[in-house]
């Protein structure tokens, strides 16, 4: 710690070299211990806020902090010292991405000016979980303006509410998106964990991009009530980290049916009651990682050389790591799914916006933004136009043909028969290359760091595996993170 005097008083001030990748144990021990305190927790991340993502390096990643937060943390200070704590989440601070509504002065946005006014009447069923779980809501995090579902032209981490976000290893590598300002928050330690969400790749992609944790849970597993939607069938929250221990702390606090969501239902006697459970070093033993070779020749070779000594890494650890062919890698795919349930469900989310938001309904909002081109159509609306063309109901049998033909190719003909013709435990792919299988089939995937190259940054890897089977790649990334360690904290 360094001290600073300031008339005569002397004032302590942070030093990143605690701060930086301290984890949700270490900050818990030594809250236990008294010596540190939740208030002192978020005062360490607001600075560090200050200091880096609006200036130096102008990562860009927060777009608002809660005005409550230091008196939040100060009452769950006191309720540890009279009551005791919650549970491991007690005084941690979470960013959570723009698209996720909180019940307070904070706004909701997905990114775009015409929500910028939105304030939620109430939390998301995942922040209400966070609050009783005694985590603090710092703060809403910069996306891909409506999760990447508005243009095939926006680049990851940009939007029309808070510009472009910036990987904090280097302002020209890529940052990942849609989830982007979670990737590029946890990596910059602005705050423990972050949440961000996916549809096909937007928890995976960032992760990889940032050298950090992102588990993209099964669909069914987090409730998505008050989270700005793009499509029912495969959208979900998940937690981002940098270890994989926090991202199952995490997801803990996270997961839990929801009489309101319900394929959360189906998460009843499937999820895990612990997640932290399966963090065994040695759980790479003895088990069988298929390596789909069609997604790793889309990546460079400097990449390539490094997914080769994970590999390596996991045969050193036990496991049996061996080419497989997935049936659908190579199957016509189409986005159908995602254009007619976006209207859908994206109309039933702006209905109930209240009467300070312009918009309120997906023909509102592409009439708003064609009314201020300058700040809202940098990129175009492609894929607005796309969805609004659409009936807004899901009876077209263009609609209903590509549902069924998106579970067949994944799950039926894809990783199913894959997984039981090889007795895998997982499978991997690069970063998010392969994401969009596992995202269709409902199916959960983690990434883990795997390395870093000059050219063209970090890289992680992503293990996948079948439905509510978040343990076994918890237990399969942690003991890869515990081997390799190739997480390091960017240079600021």
């Amino acid at each position: 710690m360094e001290e600073l005097t300031v008339k005569n008083k002397t004032l302590k001030s942070w030093s990143d070299t605690w701060l930086v990748e301290a984890t949700i144990d270490q900050l818990q021990a030594k809250m236990e211990a008294g010596t540190l305190t939740a208030r002192d927790l978020v005062l360490m991340y607001l600075e560090r806020i200050a200091t880096y993502d609006k200036r130096g390096p102008k990562i860009n990643s927060v777009l608002e902090l809660n005005p409550d937060a230091l008196q939040i943390a100060e009452a769950l200070d006191h309720e540890r010292r009279t009551k005791g704590t919650r549970g491991p989440m007690h005084g941690i601070p979470v960013l959570l991405k723009d698209n996720i509504d909180t019940g307070d002065k904070m706004h909701t946005s997905a990114g775009s000016l015409a929500l910028a006014d939105h304030t939620a009447k109430e939390d998301a069923v995942l922040a209400r979980k966070l609050r009783e779980a005694g985590a603090i809501l710092l703060g809403k995090l910069n996306m891909t303006e409506w999760a990447n579902y508005m243009t095939n032209r926006m680049p990851s981490g940009y939007s029309s509410r808070g510009g472009q976000t910036k990987n904090p290893y280097r302002g020209d590598y890529l940052v990942g998106g849609s989830s982007s300002g979670s990737g590029a928050a946890v990596a910059a330690n602005f705050a423990t964990v972050t949440v961000g969400t996916e549809t096909a790749g937007s928890i995976l992609y960032p992760a990889s991009a940032n050298a950090c944790v992102g588990i993209k849970p099964t669909v069914g597993l987090i409730s998505r009530r008050g989270v700005i939607p793009i499509a029912h069938s495969q959208d979900t929250p998940g937690p981002m980290a940098r270890t994989v221990a926090d991202a199952a702390i995490l997801l803990n606090a996270l997961a839990g049916a929801d009489e309101l969501d319900p394929i959360t239902r189906t998460s009843v006697g499937q999820a895990a009651a612990d997640y932290t459970q399966f963090l065994d070093a040695d759980a790479l033993k003895g088990k069988r990682i298929g390596v789909v070779r069609e997604f790793f020749k889309k990546i460079d070779a400097e990449h390539q050389e490094l997914m080769e000594a994970a590999f390596e890494a996991m045969r050193d650890a036990g496991a049996e790591v061996f080419d497989v062919e997935l049936p659908s890698a190579n199957a016509d795919w189409d986005h159908d799914v995602l254009k007619y349930e976006y209207k859908v469900d994206l109309n039933a989310y702006l209905a109930n916006c209240g009467p300070q938001v312009p918009v309120h309904s997906l023909r509102e909002l592409i009439a708003y933004n064609m009314a201020h081109p300058d700040s809202l159509l940098k990129y175009g609306q492609t894929l607005l136009l796309a969805s609004e063309e659409t009936s807004g109901t899901l009876t077209e049998p263009a609609y209903i043909n590509s549902r069924e033909k998106d579970l067949y190719l994944s799950r039926t003909a894809g990783i199913d028969p894959m997984m039981a013709e090889h007795r895998l435990d997982a499978w991997v792919f690069p970063a998010s290359w392969g994401s969009h299988i596992p995202a269709k089939a409902g199916y959960p995937s983690i990434n883990v760091p795997a390395g870093a190259s000059v050219e063209k940054g970090p890289v992680g890897i992503s293990f996948s595996g079948l439905a509510y089977s978040e343990g076994e790649l918890i237990a399969l990334a942690y003991a890869f993170e515990q081997r390799t360690q190739h997480r390091v904290p960017p240079k600021m």
